[in-house]
């Protein structure tokens, strides 16, 4: 089972530059997609039904903002849509899919910058955080097989960052959000990705879109897979896909056993 997510930084702008023939040409059972930032109502028919996919969207109330879709070869058996308080939902940043045993999280989380660029809202987004965390536990101590996957807004640590000590004090690699990313590994998460390459450098998944700056490969790596430890035994492979362009953020992957759904 090959599962990918990816940030497309607004559906229909990704839809122009290739991305159903990506899509179909990736032979994923499961993809997430972040920031769609289109209604529900108005995502393009011809994006809303693709032949061999299922889809599900969620949108935030606020127009153009958030929003995050799934498209599976493998129908899904249900999807909620809520974290339960109202502040949360509102943002359409939150789809939680069941595919037998297995659970797919697919999850654009809070940006900790405000409007006047500065980290006023860290807060809502390590609440957030915390709420799936919550709401995932009970799942996760009966051993189901669980993935929390999408952009994270969080570089975890300073191996997932070009440049850590310039971007000690922004957001996406306080110190306070970087706690909340051990917290969730010191409870039995694993990064997918750092399973298999626990020293890989410079493997970024988002870059500013300031010229030059992903040619010299000054990124984060903020696109994270995280597994539960019951899913750990089914997993098989996970990558970043850098040679994917259409957004400022590039695809991650993950593999598992089939069996995982059992």
């Amino acid at each position: 089972m090959r599962i990918v997510s990816w940030n497309v930084n607004g559906l229909r702008a990704v839809a122009k530059k290739g991305f159903t023939d990506w899509l179909k040409a990736e032979r994923a059972d499961i993809v997430g997609l972040q920031e769609t930032r289109v209604p529900v109502s108005d995502v393009p028919s011809d994006l809303a039904k693709l032949e061999g996919f299922h889809t599900h969207f969620v949108a935030a109330q606020k127009a153009g903002y958030s929003g995050v879709g799934l498209y599976t070869r493998r129908p899904f058996d249900n999807v909620e849509t809520t974290l339960g308080l109202k502040k949360f939902d509102d943002e359409g940043r939150y789809q939680i899919a069941r595919f037998g045993r297995l659970i797919v999280v697919n999850a654009y989380f809070p940006n900790g910058s405000g409007q006047e660029r500065d980290n006023s809202r860290v807060p809502y987004k390590l609440a957030f955080k915390k709420r799936i965390h919550k709401l995932l536990e009970d799942e996760k101590k009966k051993g189901t097989p669980i993935i929390v996957m999408g952009d994270w807004n969080t570089a975890p640590r300073d191996i997932d960052i070009a440049r850590p000590k310039e971007n000690a004090k922004t957001s996406g690699f306080l110190p306070e959000e970087r706690q909340e990313m051990e917290r969730w590994y010191n409870t039995g998460w694993v990064d997918s990705f750092r399973h298999f390459h626990p020293e890989a450098k410079d493997r970024y998944s988002w870059w500013s879109q300031r010229f030059g700056v992903r040619e010299k490969n000054v990124g984060w790596r903020i696109d994270l897979a995280l597994v539960s430890p019951g899913a750990i035994p089914y997993l098989r492979h996970a990558d970043i896909h850098h040679d994917v362009r259409g957004s400022d953020h590039c695809p991650i992957s993950l593999e598992l056993d089939d069996g995982v759904v059992g």
